[in-house]
């Protein structure tokens, strides 16, 4: 991305989510999906590569719902701030869990990287940690769900 490309973008963040919560929110989850592909960069192996690669793309396609999720949460409580907003304290601490679970599903493909030898149960331990981010974005949205079915 060059120069003028990031600051473009860097102004849309702005405008679509704020500076403050939903923002630090959407970015935790990127870095942990950066992270991963990180990670990915280094294996050798390449059966275990393809296993990782599939889990990189499933995790992709949350990306965009993250942003969507905290696009919404910004326009309904906006936040400049770190306070949040009662009403969606459920759906942060959802996005707040999917981005942690990010972080150790990037450190669990790391550990796997580094093993010795062949890996018994290939890419499993990985594959458990990305469902649970799943199931975060999913109730993530779901709590944004119920929230604007309760306003």
């Amino acid at each position: 991305m060059g120069l003028f490309s990031a600051a473009r973008q860097g102004r849309k963040d702005d405008a679509e989510l704020g500076k403050g919560l939903w923002r630090r929110a959407h970015d935790r989850f990127t870095r942990g999906l950066d992270r991963y592909h990180q990670v990915l960069e280094g294996v050798e192996d390449e059966a275990l590569y393809a296993e990782l690669l599939e889990i990189a793309n499933e995790l992709s396609t949350l990306s965009g719902r993250v942003r969507q999720v905290c696009v919404e949460a910004q326009r309904r409580a906006p936040s400049e701030g770190l306070d949040i907003p009662g009403s969606l304290a459920g759906v942060h601490r959802a996005l707040s869990t999917a981005g942690n679970s990010l972080a150790t599903t990037a450190e669990a493909a790391a550990m796997l990287r580094l093993a010795v030898g062949p890996v018994p149960a290939g890419a499993e331990s990985v594959r458990r940690r990305a469902a649970s981010v799943l199931e975060q974005v999913n109730d993530a949205e779901h709590r944004l769900a119920e929230s604007a079915a309760t306003d």
